[in-house]
């Protein structure tokens, strides 16, 4: 039982580090399966039995070395001027659907391997990640906005900060990253609210 809640507060801690960086938590887990004999929750064989699928192919060398070298690359883009807006386009989708991923390999096995798990997934890990995601957005637009895009420098490296930050907490004190995860989520919230509020306020009257 107890591994059960760790691999549901891993899953979701990494789900909402795609939510800054989409590659990023990808490559911290995959690197974490490669070398997992130093990675206490991934060596640990009760919480490796959870686990739906073979986890292994995810550490493969092959894999870990895809996710890290677009994983640089995704994070040098984000120090482009103007590039990091437009690729906010691109990451909102794709960071749903890799938080859904993430969250649904570390789903434990007693949710079963059917139509359940990845519908589970897709509800808090995809809506985690679109979330931070989403409040991530509304960050870069507002400094855009303000500095004309010299801002967005502290923004993207905040963005790095955060995914690193949970990703690797997520692997080694996965319920304190989820608890992490509620703090977020609820600021995240309260940003998305603020921006609608300040858009109907805006809005002129007919």
């Amino acid at each position: 039982m107890i591994e059960a809640v760790m691999a549901i507060c891993a899953g979701l801690a990494l789900a909402a580090a795609c939510g800054f960086r989409i590659f990023v938590p990808l490559f911290i887990a995959s690197l974490a399966v490669n070398v997992g004999v130093e990675v206490p929750l991934l060596n640990n064989t009760a919480f490796m039995s959870l686990l739906g699928m073979d986890f292994k192919w995810f550490g493969n060398d092959l894999v870990t070395g895809v996710l890290g070298v677009a994983t640089f690359f995704e994070i040098g883009a984000y120090y482009i001027p103007w590039l990091d807006n437009l690729l906010d386009t691109i990451a909102t989708p794709a960071a749903v659907l890799a938080g859904t991923f993430i969250s649904g390999i570390f789903m434990p096995d007693l949710l079963g391997d059917g139509p359940m798990r990845w519908v589970l997934a897709m509800i808090a890990g995809g809506g985690t990640a679109g979330l931070v995601q989403g409040a991530s957005v509304v960050a870069r637009g507002a400094s855009t906005a303000t500095t004309a895009g010299a801002g967005n420098f502290v923004v993207a490296t905040t963005e790095l900060g955060g995914s690193v930050a949970t990703s690797v907490l997520a692997v080694l004190l996965p319920v304190l990253a989820a608890v992490g995860v509620l703090v977020l989520i609820a600021f995240a919230m309260r940003k998305l609210l603020q921006r609608r509020a300040s858009r109907a306020d805006a809005r002129p009257l007919e």
